[in-house]
């Protein structure tokens, strides 16, 4: 089997970082017992907040909505040319040594060709392959114009990128975090910069050259995760990394709360990152513990009260407690801890919800299974299909789980939630109400995602009585919700939610479901396709500055044509039937498809904490 080299491997990732159709020509990802020298290494690292000198002024083509006239090459933004680095340090004994050892694991003991859902030339193909990064550059509006609500601020969607060839297996959620920010300047155009979340990991693995942690999603995977795992215990042992300081990748989502900007990954505590409000240029400033009171992680899906300005999270794990509930002051203070014991087994919690008075957490199917790598030649995190699972309804401002109650809800599993809030009935009686996608191919939500698939629905909590029901809001495959963002853990009438594609987390359009029409069964009120070999990614809701109506706003997305191998950033007037879309900005460079991103607002952009 033909070793994938560096220079093969720049073969899917020109250094130019020029536009990609086809799928990348990558002879195979079996390891390499001796790696070839890159020509190049990266540039020493920058400051928190390098200068840096607005971007330069490309002039806009005339704006119409021809699509041919957007594929000129002439009218296109150019993207600015990579910098010079200085030659990359020889690799160390102990290192090179751990490197043949991954290379005969990846060759002789588990070829990535053998797993095709971790085989990076089936992971790292078409608008998955890794970009470069970019520098801040300006792109024009070939399309309507930027919504006043819009302007002075910035999108940033946060997406895996690895930035070494996989030696051997690779899962999409392996990827290195890679920010692509779109800021909104008041003349009316935009300027992308795409920077890499500066993590422990990036940072290890930038300086040696090659990659040093292992894949968690892709590598642990019977005998062979076992040599992998004694594998990365040797380079522990010397020195070659530290898992003390950090083994996350930051490439999830973000958010912003108490004047912090933070990437996020649910294995590793959160990193603040800066966007210069002028030039729009990302810096990472560091690792997040808060004055010490955060340890080992957080979810990437904190829930912040637009009301009280409280920020609330938890963080799961594979030991006890299994889950750990926990909340943020209007300032930023991380306050105490809740263990939650009555979690009896690891599981997967991606996501959960708010209310005005409680936490809800979704204790689903997917679970931590060491002993089957073990005992079973299977990774350790699968589904448990003979488990029931339950949602977890705990007062938000609990100081122990003393008051947390279970409610068994046979084949919900909540990946992502929509919304929840609390209804009283006419009798007096108490519910809570909570709205998610349900993962109905939970067996694949690691596997293969070209087989997930999932339906939103309604599930509605008698708390007086403990009855469950639930009903159906769409058949269709809808998944990456948003909502407007005041109307979190209160009751809302509107969700915009992705038309998913295959593999996830390709998205073929947008719809938005209105939950007064429930009892149809099909709560579709408008809906937009991105168009033959068109996709886009999560949603993103911007309300308009002022308005007091819920769904007065606009819906934000990088699409990505995979026919012309354009991508453009699109504004969608979130009022209208077929979701228009009111503006569109051509971009210099392919965005890769990713998953999720945030709206920061001119205000606070200019806000933002300068860490200590």
């Amino acid at each position: 089997m033909e070793a994938l080299t560096t220079s093969s491997y720049h073969s899917i990732n020109p250094s130019n970082r020029k536009l990609r159709s086809k799928r990348s020509p990558l002879i195979s990802v079996s390891a390499v017992l001796t790696r070839e020298k890159p020509a190049a290494a990266p540039s020493p690292r920058p400051s928190k907040y390098p200068t840096q000198s607005a971007p330069e002024k490309v002039p806009a083509p005339e704006k119409t909505n021809d699509a041919s006239s957007r594929t000129s090459a002439a009218t296109r933004p150019k993207a600015r040319p990579r910098p010079t680095m200085p030659p990359a340090a020889p690799l160390s004994l102990p290192m090179a040594f751990c490197n043949a050892l991954e290379g005969v694991i990846n060759t002789f003991v588990d070829p990535p060709a053998l797993r095709p859902s971790v085989d990076p030339r089936n992971v790292l193909s078409d608008n998955f392959a890794p970009v470069d990064e970019l520098p801040p550059t300006r792109c024009p509006v070939i399309r309507g114009s930027i919504p006043p609500c819009l302007v002075g601020g910035t999108y940033i969607r946060n997406g895996p990128n690895p930035q070494h060839l996989p030696r051997g297996p690779h899962h999409l959620f392996d990827g290195d975090g890679m920010l692509h920010s779109l800021l909104f300047s008041a003349d009316g155009d935009a300027t992308l910069c795409s920077r890499y979340v500066q993590t422990y990991r990036y940072l290890t693995e930038r300086d040696a050259g090659t990659a040093v942690m292992p894949n968690v999603f892709g590598a642990f995977h019977g005998i062979a995760g076992m040599a992998r795992g004694a594998v990365t215990a040797a380079r522990v042992l010397t020195g070659q990394m530290n898992p003390i300081q950090g083994v996350g990748l930051a490439n999830t989502s973000l958010v912003f709360f108490a004047g912090g900007l933070y990437a996020l990954g649910e294995s590793d505590l959160p990193y603040a990152v800066h966007v210069d409000p002028v030039t729009g240029e990302i810096s990472t400033i560091g690792r997040q513990d808060f004055s010490g009171r955060l340890m080992m992680g957080m979810t990437a899906h904190p829930k912040k009260d637009s009301v009280t300005g409280e920020t609330f999270a938890f963080r799961y794990g594979p030991v006890p407690p299994f889950l750990t509930y926990f909340r943020f002051d209007p300032a930023g203070n991380k306050l105490a801890d809740v263990p939650v014991f009555s979690v009896q087994q690891p599981s997967f919690m991606h996501d959960f919800a708010i209310t005005e008075n409680y936490a809800v957490f979704g204790d689903i199917q997917v679970v931590m299974k060491p002993m089957d790598m073990v005992f079973g030649n299977r990774a350790p995190v699968g589904s448990d299909q003979g488990k029931v699972p339950r949602l977890g309804v705990l007062p938000r401002y609990a100081t122990n789980e003393s008051e947390i109650r279970w409610f068994d809800v046979p084949g919900f599993n909540m990946m992502h939630s929509v919304n929840a809030w609390e209804e009283e009935s006419a009798n007096g009686e108490k519910y809570l109400v909570l709205v998610g996608p349900n993962v109905l191919s939970i067996e694949h939500m690691l596997d293969d995602l070209n087989l997930v698939h999932s339906n939103v629905e309604m599930v509605r909590i008698n708390l007086n009585t403990g009855v469950v029901s639930r009903k159906p809001l769409s058949a269709a495959n809808l998944d990456f919700p948003v909502i407007h963002p005041g109307y979190v853990g209160r009751k809302n009438r509107y969700a915009y939610l992705a038309s998913m594609a295959n593999p996830m987390p390709k998205v073929s359009g947008v719809v938005k479901l209105d939950f007064s029409r429930i009892d149809t069964g099909n709560c579709v009120v408008a809906s937009r396709d991105f168009g033959p070999r068109c996709y886009g990614g999560e949603p993103f809701f911007v309300p308009n500055d002022g308005s007091e109506e819920e769904d007065d706003g606009y819906l934000v997305s990088y699409v990505h044509n995979e026919e012309t191998d354009e991508s453009t950033f699109v504004v969608m007037d979130a009022r209208s039937p077929t979701l228009e879309i009111v503006a569109e900005v051509l971009l210099p460079d392919r965005v890769p498809y990713g998953f999720h991103g945030l709206f920061v607002s001119k205000a606070e952009l200019l806000s933002q904490r300068r860490f200590s």
